[in-house]
């Protein structure tokens, strides 16, 4: 071998050893940039407000109000990330999702993912702020070790990261379902057997303030994701509830104390003063999806609730008495449609449960088809104080709600329904709370 080859062999073997070194086993060309220094281009904010994530100095801050996500705007499968992370405050607490759903589970404001951890100061035996690795609401992995208490979670085999306000580097290998963390430049935690293995990357905000600087993906070949190991794509829906207040609705001062933004939670005491008490959007809506979360927090005692008929008639008894059943009750509220009291989507404890579009089934001036498609086909509702999701499709005059999963009004007309309208949070005199309120406006 001449000598200039073998200058070159030396140098090429020292490159290696350099990236081998540094847990990098390819070029710094492989990657591209996921934030690009100035904007947020290529990132949604999902169920946070406008302020929560912004950039400064180069530098994505988040202000960990509320708790909730920034996801990316399209999908991944197989990849490496790198980013780094510093907290502002001891015992902060964010994270880096991976494999990530579009929008949050139910009555939660995190999403089906996979939390990479990134925490400040709180280590435990069952916990740390070094890299843990864990699923949640829905999503399944294997750790790569037991967990001392049997949780779906690896804990770091050593502790790596530094404490606030110094940076941390995060390095995040998933393939085919196998996710890897490297902390600081060495692997310390992962998951095997992931589901889903494909979706988007997020990061969350949870209570206090958190850089991010030097976010980068490579992309890696696909493998074939299945659609059961896909998470759910964007839809085009927007929140109707920033986490931080109450823009975007009419707001009276009678609602004042009542109404409130509790982070993530819209909480209503039943009590407010204002002269229309229902809190409704400043926009009108026509065609549209809308998604709520919601429960009934009172505690439930029991009560004699009518009987309903399929008619739509309340049952009633040989001597003409109303036939009534005891049930334990809650509560009531609803979500109208279109800026009409009437085209009311109920939410209470009653013997047909939620969904039922009460104004309609009582009003025996309407077609029997009407009336009697106003009562729930099942009654889908959790338990009381458990949270429930609507997913409520309004197209022309007809309605179709589904109620945990389950259709319980079918392509229901409602006549006289305007064909444009706000929409409501009904008061009814009781403590109700909804969270992760979005509406996709269709065509």
């Amino acid at each position: 071998m001449n000598r200039r080859l073998e200058r070159e062999s030396v140098l090429g073997l020292a490159v290696v050893v350099g990236l081998i070194a540094t847990g990098r086993a390819w070029a710094d060309d492989d990657f591209r940039p996921l934030f690009n220094g100035k904007d947020l281009s290529g990132w949604v904010p999902v169920n946070v407000a406008p302020e929560t994530f912004t950039v400064r100095d180069g530098m994505i801050v988040s202000t960990g109000k509320p708790t909730g996500v920034m996801r990316t705007d399209r999908h991944y499968e197989n990849f490496v990330v790198e980013l780094e992370w510093r907290h502002l405050r001891a015992g902060g607490n964010a994270g880096l999702f991976v494999w990530s759903d579009a929008l949050p589970a139910v009555g939660v404001p995190f999403t089906r993912s996979f939390e990479v951890q990134i925490l400040d100061g709180r280590n435990g035996p069952n916990a740390t702020s070094h890299g843990d690795v864990f699923g949640i609401w829905g999503a399944t992995m294997t750790p790569d070790r037991p967990h001392p208490a049997g949780w779906m979670r690896c804990l770091p085999s050593e502790w790596r990261a530094r404490p606030s306000p110094q940076w941390n580097h995060y390095r995040v290998t998933c393939k085919e379902g196998v996710l890897k963390l490297a902390v600081n430049g060495k692997e310390v935690s992962g998951a095997s057997r992931c589901v889903p293995r494909k979706g988007y990357l997020c990061l969350e905000s949870e209570g206090s303030e958190c850089h991010f600087r030097n976010i980068r993906i490579q992309e890696l070949p696909s493998t074939g994701a299945t659609a059961a190991e896909t998470a759910t794509l964007d839809e085009g829906f927007t929140a109707l509830y920033s986490g931080l207040d109450l823009r975007g609705w009419r707001y009276d001062l009678g609602h004042a104390g009542h109404w409130r933004s509790r982070d993530s939670i819209l909480d209503y005491d039943g009590k407010s003063t204002a002269k229309d008490k229902d809190l409704w959007t400043e926009k009108e809506y026509g065609d549209f999806v809308l998604i709520a979360d919601w429960r009934l927090p009172g505690q439930p005692a029991p009560r004699r609730r009518p009987v309903v008929l399929p008619s739509g008639d309340d049952a009633r008894n040989a001597d003409g008495s109303a036939r009534m059943l005891e049930i334990p009750y809650a509560g009531d509220s609803g979500i109208l449609l279109r800026g009409q009291d009437k085209a009311q989507v109920n939410i209470t404890c009653n013997t047909i449960g939620s969904g039922e579009l009460y104004g309609y089934r009582v009003d025996k001036s309407m077609p029997a088809e009407v009336r009697a498609g106003s009562i729930p086909r099942v009654k889908a509702d959790s338990p009381p104080g458990k949270w429930n999701r609507f997913v409520i499709t309004m197209k022309q005059d007809r309605v179709t709600v589904l109620l945990n999963g389950q259709t319980v009004i079918d392509n229901v007309p409602l006549p006289g329904i305007p064909v444009r309208g706000p929409i409501g949070l009904q008061h009814h005199g009781d403590p109700v709370q909804f969270t992760n309120l979005f509406i996709k406006e269709l065509e």
